[in-house]
């Protein structure tokens, strides 16, 4: 007999699960009864209910409008309250009296209404010091003149579904904190009051390990007194040095089930012992790669060692521990990277301004002054031609050193780049000290010989200095004529230090004549556009193309952009070249379309002045109307220094022009100072790597990380990642092993007018 046969309503009939198990359960006893007589007994229908339910592992029970047990199953009387018989008690007599006097509301509504109440979610001591999550179902209970004389009630054991439920949840709201960069230790305490939440009786903790002083770092531990955490941090890790020390040392779990006995505590019981832990397991957080980052560890206050199912959530536990540390290890890498030169340590130009800006407040409340100091190499380049690049690295490492040496705490060295660097002293004077005598001795240490590849070589410096007040109001200001000074110091004989004049302002006259002529070339529209491929790495096709523009001078040729942006923004002209580009870029792009060309996405870059425009979204409408291109073949390249100005503008402008279809990508990725949280929230499709971290691959142990960490960040937030400057087979092989989805560069094409691009565009792949 299958109780399946009973379950199955008659065709055209919807019963509900509960009362189809209660009408299955009649007809099984009928049945049972029918085959099994119990001669001369007139109760035979009910002993075999009785023998039924008792074999049931749910919970059946039946009370009288009392709201009294009149019969309960085995599995009520010896696992929910293991009593020998509940006949006649209520559950007032179980349980404290807010709880029966919910139990009691409830059934007596049942009877009053005649209506079940099902699928209740109840939690109930057990009897055994616990408490159970039932999911129960009551009903009432009729005679056979339809009378509700007392209640069924059926419930089943959902505790383990639920906890599990509650680890799920867990789990998921911490990989969320970890996407979102919560704090390390925010990330840490709920990890902690997850695996707390289900282990009874522990004590969590997380520690990290100084890879510099190779020893332990207290981060979390909520529930431990704070001075038992404070005494640990700071003790070297070692083969016997508790759980979570020798866990680190051996890079394995470490169970010790009684402190007060195992020599591994042998000296430290006094951190646990006193506070009434007894037990600690403890297991290594890894990298991805092996390496130990971190131990977690559990304190226990009976003695005694994990259970299996202790043990893996341990395992999940370091495991997700160990993605947040390499996540944040990221994100400080790449911030770290935004904000310094990767090759010496010191601060980059992302910095430059906020600390020039910093040092003219503090000179303003002080009546003081600072100095901006600009210097250049002179030479550099002779050295990395004759001794390779790795040689002119050493030599800027300890140049850089050097001057570092001759400076005071609250001054400033940054490095532009190249071999750029600008020095800001600030900070009051000391008596009688002459400022060209301190920035003359930063001189005299750049030219000490420098033993390279076994040669010993000596570079010298140009510097050019300016002042505030006399020579700026502000960074931009003094930067500029402090790189005027320099050059003055370079058309003297180099290796030497000018200050700022009034004579050398005339140049700004020559901007005025630069910034005249490019007003007539935009009336004469005298630019043009070439265009640089874009590769797909796996399909080897062009996908894209870069507009990049260039102005044909009518005396001095075709000059490159570095030639004349800067003038172009200085002077406001940036928006009127821009819009032209756009507008210039789109007709191209259609025109290809109609000459029967694979379609393309072309890829134009905004200037900040662009993209603060509030009609600006407008104008790229406008250029996509009167073009005639559709919005999915153009794509708008925005630096990361032009969204992070006011991120919440930003990203609503950015929510517009996604609306209208365009594309979005962030330019030269890695260089600006945009935050990961910020990063989440902008609606771009890609990730453009900057050539500074691609020039040097795949040699450069630093810029490989720093390229594989961009990548992995971008495919996690589902974006895809296009490297510029690629010039080598090796770089591409590189980049496509790391998982980078496109490439641009010489190595595929150097910028080419249109027609060039036709070309290109007929060969099915590179």
């Amino acid at each position: 007999m299958q109780l399946s046969e009973h379950l199955s309503p008659p065709e055209g009939e919807t019963i509900d699960p509960t009362s189809r198990l209660l009408a299955a359960s009649e007809r099984l006893m009928a049945e049972a009864a029918r085959r099994f007589p119990i001669a001369g007994d007139p109760h035979s229908r009910a002993y075999w209910m009785e023998a039924m339910i008792n074999q049931a592992p749910d919970y059946f029970f039946f009370k009288d409008r009392d709201s009294r047990f009149l019969l309960a199953n085995h599995s009520v009387i010896s696992d929910l309250y293991r009593e020998t018989d509940l006949t006649g008690r209520t559950d007032f007599d179980l349980f404290p009296p807010e709880l029966a006097q919910q139990f009691f509301e409830i059934e007596q509504e049942i009877m009053r209404s005649g209506e079940p109440m099902l699928d209740m979610e109840e939690k109930i001591p057990d009897g055994r010091g616990g408490l159970k999550c039932l999911l129960t179902s009551k009903l009432p209970m009729r005679n056979e003149q339809g009378e509700i004389v007392g209640i069924i009630g059926i419930a089943r054991d959902i505790t383990e579904r639920m906890r599990q439920e509650q680890l799920h949840l867990g789990q998921a709201e911490l990989l969320k904190m970890i996407a979102v960069g919560a704090p390390l230790k925010d990330v840490f305490t709920a990890l902690i009051h997850l695996i707390e939440g289900q282990v009874a009786d522990v004590a969590g903790s997380i520690l990290l390990l100084d890879p510099a002083e190779n020893c332990l770092r207290h981060v979390a531990a909520p529930n431990l007194d704070p001075d038992c955490f404070t005494r640990i941090d700071g003790i070297p890790i070692g083969p016997a040095v508790g759980s979570c020390g020798t866990a680190m040392w051996r890079g394995e779990p470490v169970f010790v089930a009684d402190i007060a006995a195992d020599p591994l505590w042998e000296g430290y019981r006094d951190l646990a012992l006193p506070f009434g832990f007894r037990s600690c397991w403890s297991a290594p957080i890894l990298s991805y790669q092996g390496q130990v980052l971190g131990s977690l560890g559990l304190y226990g206050r009976t003695p005694g060692l994990p259970s299996a199912a202790c043990q893996k959530l341990l395992g999940m536990a370091t495991h997700i521990a160990g993605i947040a540390i390499e996540r944040k290890q990221a994100e400080d890498r790449i911030q770290f990277v935004a904000h310094h030169d990767v090759l010496t340590g010191l601060p980059n130009r992302s910095m430059l301004d906020e600390r020039i800006s910093s040092a003219i407040e503090a000179a303003d409340d002080a009546n003081g002054t600072i100095a901006v100091a600009f210097i250049d190499l002179d030479n550099f380049k002779l050295v990395n031609d004759s001794l390779g690049h790795h040689a002119g690295d050493e030599l800027l490492k300890t140049v850089s050193r050097r001057m570092l040496d001759k400076l005071r705490p609250e001054d400033s060295l940054v490095r532009l780049g190249g071999d750029e660097f600008v020095v800001l002293l600030t900070g009051p004077r000391r008596r009688n000290e002459q400022l060209s005598v301190r920035l003359e001795s930063i001189r005299r240490a750049v030219a000490d010989p420098v033993l390279l590849e076994g040669h010993s070589v000596q570079v010298t410096c140009s510097m050019g200095v300016a002042l505030y007040p006399g020579h700026g109001r502000n960074a931009t200001e003094l930067l500029a004529n402090a790189d005027l000074a320099m050059y003055r110091s370079k058309e003297i004989g180099r290796d030497a230090l000018q200050f700022f004049t009034a004579e050398m302002a005339s140049s700004a006259h020559e901007k005025l004549r630069y910034q005249e002529e490019l007003r007539r070339a935009i009336a004469r529209q005298e630019f043009v556009l070439h265009y640089q491929p874009q590769m797909d790495l796996k399909t080897g096709h062009i996908f894209a193309v870069e507009a990049l523009i260039r102005w044909n001078h009518p005396e001095r040729g075709l000059l490159m952009p570095g030639d004349f942006i800067p003038f172009a923004e200085e002077a406001g002209l940036i928006g009127q070249i821009g819009d032209w580009t756009l507008r210039a870029a789109c007709r191209q792009n259609k025109a290809w379309q109609d000459a029967g060309l694979p379609p393309v996405v072309v890829s134009v870059n905004v200037s900040a002045r662009q993209f603060q425009e509030p009609e600006w979204v407008e104008r790229v409408a406008s250029a996509l109307k009167r073009s005639g291109l559709e919005a999915r073949y153009l794509e708008l390249e925005l630096t990361e220094s032009v969204i992070m100005a006011d991120v919440q503008q930003a990203v609503a402008l950015m929510h517009r022009l996604e609306e209208l279809g365009v594309h979005l990508a962030i330019d030269d990725f890695g260089t600006g100072y945009s935050s990961l949280s910020a990063l989440k929230r902008f609606p771009v499709d890609r990730l453009k790597i900057d050539r500074s971290f691609v020039q040097d691959l795949p040699d450069d142990p630093d810029d490989a990380a720093i390229a594989r960490a961009i990548i992995s960040l971008a495919h996690t937030l589902q974006l895809r990642v296009i490297a510029e400057g690629v010039e080598t087979r090796e770089q591409l092989e590189f980049l496509r092993g790391a998982g980078c989805d496109e490439i641009q560069g010489y190595y595929l094409s150097k910028p080419v007018r249109a027609e060039g691009i036709e070309t290109l565009l007929r060969i099915p792949n590179i």
